[in-house]
């Protein structure tokens, strides 16, 4: 193994995206079993996301879904990838946390995004609006003075029984949320959503703008993304395909489906524009053997001096999906 792949933490984020085929609820139960396939392979972190509405995803509740996989794990650390704040009110967000750790001391994290539902239905249905997104940056201090006890936006309240508990909070960016990140002295979540060479801009300008703070003395970086592994590049490259072709759809048709097999992508008929819309989801995405993979993990966390590498594979295959997550594993343990 190279200096650089050991010296890096490696997690997993599982989005429970739902298969074509499969009820609904089964995405989260296939979501505690995975989590305890990578506490069993050696992973750092294993965290859910936030969704409201979306056909394809089932986990809609990250803090619930923490409480199942913290209850059916007992080492690996459980967190949000992440809880949107704008969609809720920071007292609550804090109560929530505190529950967590106390009935999972020293395992919980908190990752924080600044998005705000998905479409304005979602937004009126959460009572939200497009513009509690741009107040992230006072959501997220009032959430942090619940634990440290010295919010101020609302005199005398008293999160309980976060007050008092310091869980690792997170940011999770694409890039002006790095300097809100910066500015509160938090670890930055960041992925290359608008190209590797913007999220390396975002990453510097991170660290140059960082201030220690009660939550973290020094700049800490988490890079995002999906990472295949399998035995041959074709293979690797099949995991792809289903959430390639779902985010093509989605960007077309403005809901994201259920996961259908490779097979079943690989025979639909495409628009031109879906096909350009699925070949760019499919560019720039880190798969391969594990030699492969082992090469280009070098170069972007090389470049990037990342301290940890949340990865996000999704695909309809669970086999092939546990094989390329143990296969990762075997390259970075």
């Amino acid at each position: 193994m190279s200096t650089v792949i050991a010296g890096t933490r490696f997690s997993v984020l599982d989005r429970s995206r739902t298969r074509e085929g499969h009820p609904a609820p089964q995405a989260l139960r296939d979501t505690v079993a995975f989590a305890q396939e990578a506490e069993a392979l050696g992973y750092h972190r294993f965290w859910v996301s936030e969704h409201h509405s979306v056909p394809g995803v089932a986990g809609s509740a990250p803090t619930v879904l923490v409480a199942a996989v913290a209850a059916a794990t007992s080492t690996i650390r459980v967190g949000t990838g992440g809880v949107m704040l704008p969609n809720h009110q920071p007292l609550v967000v804090a109560e929530q946390f505190g529950v967590l750790e106390s009935l999972f001391p020293g395992r919980i994290d908190m990752g924080l995004g600044r998005s705000v539902g998905f479409t304005d239905g979602i937004r009126k249905a959460l009572g939200r609006d497009k513009g509690d997104a741009s107040d992230f940056s006072a959501q997220l201090a009032e959430l942090l003075g619940y634990f440290t006890g010295d919010q101020t936006a609302h005199p005398q309240v008293h999160a309980r029984p976060a007050e008092g508990l310091r869980i690792p909070a997170f940011v999770l960016a694409t890039g002006a949320g790095a300097q809100v990140a910066a500015e509160a002295g938090l670890p930055l979540v960041i992925a290359a959503v608008r190209g590797e060479d913007a999220m390396l801009r975002a990453i510097d300008g991170y660290r140059d703008a960082f201030r220690p703070s009660a939550w973290g003395e020094s700049p800490y970086v988490v890079l995002s993304g999906t990472v295949a592994v399998a035995q041959t590049t074709e293979e690797a490259r099949r995991i792809l395909l289903p959430e390639a072709w779902s985010t093509a759809y989605s960007r077309t048709h403005g809901e994201f489906p259920p996961l259908m097999s490779a097979e079943t992508v690989l025979a639909t008929s495409m628009t031109d524009r879906e096909r350009t819309l699925f070949d760019e989801a499919l560019r720039g995405q880190l798969h391969g053997t594990e030699e492969e993979v082992t090469d280009g993990l070098e170069k972007i966390i090389g470049r990037s001096g990342a301290d940890e590498y949340l990865v996000t594979t999704s695909t309809f295959d669970r086999g092939a999906l546990l094989d390329s997550y143990r296969r990762l594993a075997r390259i970075t343990a």
